[in-house]
């Protein structure tokens, strides 16, 4: 059985952010991505997925097949001393780290640019300014900056903490002169994992999902995972799904819930991920090979652009 996943027409009944989805997709559709269009992501963060809500440790495990992925909440000097800050979570830790990743791969600099004021990226991630985006965007960089992180795949572990050097984006009551941070540092592991295996994924496609946290997680899965798909489709069963998507599901009908939640939250992604040739099976889905959000030859002339710009150091 193959579910019928379409862009269709929006229409002015549709509610707005479905309306705005199925435009995105038409548009995708219509119009190749252009550079500025180019996001990037770890593959290992396209196989595993943070957590979506906070958590009460400071410690957060997940494995899905070989890959694993343990994040471990750090401190961070934030004007008076030592504060413990949380496992990074929920959309605003993935769009960071996407905006991050992207800068580091683009310009190949540790270095990254985070702007001198938190406005402009959230306008990067086509958010409205409201008060509290501030203060999700602040927690968000700031648990980013001082967590630690392992990342491990058939033998190779990767320890890291992602953000080498940073500054704290300080209150008011501080009585400094820059509240936000311009430069983040990122350590020399994280970096090389990045330029070396980052995930493209297309802008438009992103910030429109990023009202769906589970959404998100499965078209950037797919961006990583369809092109890689032989002549013959790969089976996914629900239990590994669950495996990866729902972290711990719990309750007596944890299955049919989940199910429900992902065939709805994997049609958003389908619609901004128009080359994706996901099928529904029994107990799963198949994944066939599709061409990535981003084609290859359009990768190579970026990287070839990112080699006269003075290496990985540049």
């Amino acid at each position: 059985m193959q579910p019928h996943f379409s862009s269709a027409n929006a229409t002015t009944s549709l509610p707005r952010a479905t309306r705005k989805l199925l435009e995105t997709g038409v548009a995708i559709q219509m119009q190749p991505p252009s550079k500025q269009d180019f996001m990037f992501c770890h593959s290992i963060l396209a196989q595993l997925c943070l957590p979506r809500v906070r958590i009460d440790g400071r410690e957060f495990h997940q494995r899905s097949g070989a890959a694993w992925i343990s994040l471990q909440a750090g401190m961070l000097d934030e004007g008076a001393g030592p504060v413990w800050q949380p496992v990074p979570h929920g959309v605003m830790a993935r769009l960071l780290l996407m905006c991050i990743c992207t800068y580091a791969v683009r310009y190949r600099k540790h270095d990254i640019d985070v702007e001198d004021r938190a406005a402009g990226l959230l306008k990067r991630l086509q958010y409205d300014l409201q008060g509290w985006r501030y203060s999700t965007l602040r927690q968000q960089l700031h648990a980013w900056a001082a967590c630690r992180l392992q990342l491990g795949f058939q033998g190779h572990t990767v320890n890291s903490q992602p953000i080498h050097q940073f500054d704290a984006w300080l209150p008011r009551a501080s009585g400094a002169d820059g509240r936000w941070p311009k430069v983040l540092q990122l350590s020399q592991e994280f970096y090389t994992e990045i330029v070396e295996h980052g995930v493209p994924l297309d802008r438009r496609a992103v910030t429109a999902l990023k009202g769906s946290t589970l959404a998100l997680d499965i078209y950037v899965w797919l961006a990583y995972r369809l092109h890689q798909v032989g002549r013959h489709s790969v089976h996914v069963s629900w239990l590994a799904l669950m495996r990866q998507f729902a972290h711990s599901p719990t309750g007596r009908h944890a299955v049919q819930t989940f199910q429900r939640c992902f065939l709805h939250a994997l049609r958003q992604a389908l619609v901004v991920y128009p080359g994706a040739r996901v099928t529904l099976s029994e107990g799963g889905i198949n994944l066939l090979h599709s061409q990535p959000p981003i084609p290859r030859s359009a990768l190579n002339a970026l990287k070839k652009e990112a080699g006269t710009q003075g290496g990985p150091h540049g």
